[in-house]
């Protein structure tokens, strides 16, 4: 759905993006994670037609943005981070303004602006005028404008950005839904948390180079020395008896035993396991839980960068 190629943008002797390199497929929800300035919204410009690259390239659905822009956006919809709205509309008014700019007409474009209202949640505000809205209100606003022509790539430009807590679980859970609808998006922010629980591929960028771009799993995988297990028997008492087992296996490196379950530090090279459990089983451990610990991917993009997202 969107592919880059060696994507660079320059300004004089100072590279806005230099060499950045996507590859997101239908249902991909890119965290495109970075600092003010780093080139973030440089390249969600570049991808939209809206800026042209200094060289390298850009598809989208399949086509250039150097030779179809006019088929491309169609196919997108851009939200960027700041928009106005205009005083004297309602939000109806508002989104049919929009549908009537994307030649959506009569009937269609009436049940296509109830429906954009529905999925926002904003139904209840048809009728205020545009500029009454709370931030986290006109944002969801901008979404169901961006929407309207049902396009195949979203990219959305700091969409957290400004919103109070309940606003942001609002917003992301919205999110959730659209990639749920096979929609690809890419979705900026400087702010780490904010997206690093809706996101399945994730790059941080800075200084206009993208020094991380993987699936969220294989930046936790790149960065983990050891697996680290949650064992918890079914009966406390058994905890001693478990941790003792455990300890002399020469896949275990080091045991913490907590109140109600054990943390087991399996060695470097262990990737296989599944004998441990049974070895519990067969020893008379009923298990509660058995499961990989999970890694914070906060923690593991610190790793991974080394310091580059302290930055942001």
């Amino acid at each position: 759905m969107i592919k880059t190629i060696d994507l660079t943008k320059k300004y004089g002797d100072s590279f806005a993006i230099q060499g950045i390199e996507l590859d997101l497929q239908e249902g991909d929800l890119f965290g495109f994670i970075g600092p003010n300035g780093a080139g973030k919204t440089t390249t969600m410009r570049i991808i939209a037609t809206l800026l042209e690259p200094s060289w390298g390239e850009a598809y989208v659905c399949g086509y250039s943005v150097h030779t179809k822009p006019k088929e491309i956006r169609r196919l997108v919809g851009y939200m960027p981070d700041f928009f106005g709205v205009y005083d004297d509309m309602t939000v109806l008014e508002y989104l049919h303004f929009f549908a009537a700019a994307y030649r959506i007409n009569g009937q269609t474009r009436r049940d296509r602006v109830d429906e954009m209202l529905e999925v926002v949640d904003l139904n209840f505000k048809r009728d205020a005028y545009a500029n009454t809205l709370s931030r986290g209100q006109t944002q969801r606003l901008g979404l169901a404008r961006t929407l309207l022509h049902d396009p195949q790539v979203l990219l959305l430009d700091e969409p957290l950005s400004g919103l109070d807590p309940r606003a942001r679980i609002e917003m992301r859970n919205l999110l959730r839904r659209l990639g749920e609808m096979g929609k690809t998006i890419i979705v900026s922010s400087h702010i780490l948390p904010e997206l690093a629980d809706i996101c399945n591929k994730v790059g941080i960028i800075d200084r206009g180079v993208l020094n991380v771009n993987a699936d969220v799993d294989e930046v936790k995988r790149r960065v983990r020395e050891h697996v680290v297990l949650v064992i918890q028997p079914q009966k406390i008492e058994q905890l001693p008896q478990a941790e003792e087992i455990l300890a002399g296996h020469p896949s275990v490196r080091g045991i913490q035993r907590g109140d109600q379950s054990l943390r087991v530090i399996l060695a470097p090279e262990v990737v296989d396991y599944s004998d441990l459990p049974t070895l519990l089983i067969q020893a008379g451990v009923v298990l509660k839980q058995f499961r990989e610990e999970e890694l914070d991917l906060e923690a593991a993009f610190m790793a991974l960068t080394k310091g580059t997202s302290q930055r942001m």
